[in-house]
């Protein structure tokens, strides 16, 4: 579990084709990440992936990773060296929850529409697909490369797409990757956890609605049956 608090930027260092997918090596930089042992997990652009080694890559620190060619299809930016990564430690207990809940688990790549300076500030708008449009929503959260931060404006498209805006501080643009970001940029998306599970108890709730007949004896809504 994160909250989308980016703590600074990693390097993919070298990438090892797998039977299934690739192995990862990336470089930390001058990042502390003495505390973290293998088997723990670490966010990478939005995307929880597990330790599996450490080792040096010409002459850096390195973290190891497995990365299936599921993770793959799904997500961008976790298998070209040189490929600069937001990172997050796993949160704690008693750590601050600066940002949402957000669980390393990628949605839908996105795509950056346009970039635009406003002030010292940068206003960045995103094409979200389809499957993720419905849970794009005015001054919801969501995680962008693994970044928390706040919709101000969302169109619906007809393709069922929609357009969302976010306002990115420099102190934001400074601690991610975000510098590189430009029109046609991909970027991972994952929707606020909370909306994904109402959507599911209104599918549910619907689905056994039109089959009454089949519904378990448990409240829809978590409470227990007669």
């Amino acid at each position: 579990m994160f909250t989308g608090i980016v703590i600074g930027v990693g390097r993919i260092a070298a990438v090892t084709p797998l039977a299934d997918g690739v192995r990862i090596a990336v470089d930390v930089g001058s990042l502390d990440f003495s505390d973290v042992r293998i088997g723990d997990s670490v966010a990478h652009s939005g995307v929880c992936l597990t330790v599996v080694g450490r080792r040096m890559v010409a002459g850096n620190p390195c973290l190891e990773y497995d990365v299936s060619g599921e993770t793959l299809s799904c997500t961008t930016g976790l298998n070209e060296v040189g490929s600069r990564v937001n990172l997050e430690k796993a949160l704690k207990v008693g750590d601050p929850l600066g940002g949402h809940w957000v669980t390393g688990h990628v949605d839908a790549v996105g795509e950056v529409v346009a970039v635009t300076p406003v002030g010292e500030s940068t206003r960045v708008q995103f094409r979200a697909p389809p499957q993720v449009a419905p849970f794009v929503a005015r001054k919801g959260s969501i995680a962008i490369d693994g970044v928390s931060l706040t919709m101000n404006e969302v169109e619906d498209r007809a393709d069922g797409s929609c357009l969302f805006t976010v306002n990115l501080i420099p102190h934001t643009v400074a601690m991610t990757n975000f510098d590189r970001l430009t029109a046609g940029t991909r970027v991972n998306l994952e929707v606020d956890p909370i909306a994904r599970y109402g959507e599911r108890l209104l599918a549910y709730a619907r689905h056994f609605a039109q089959t009454p007949e089949s519904l378990p004896e448990t409240d829809v809504l978590g409470g227990d049956g007669p």
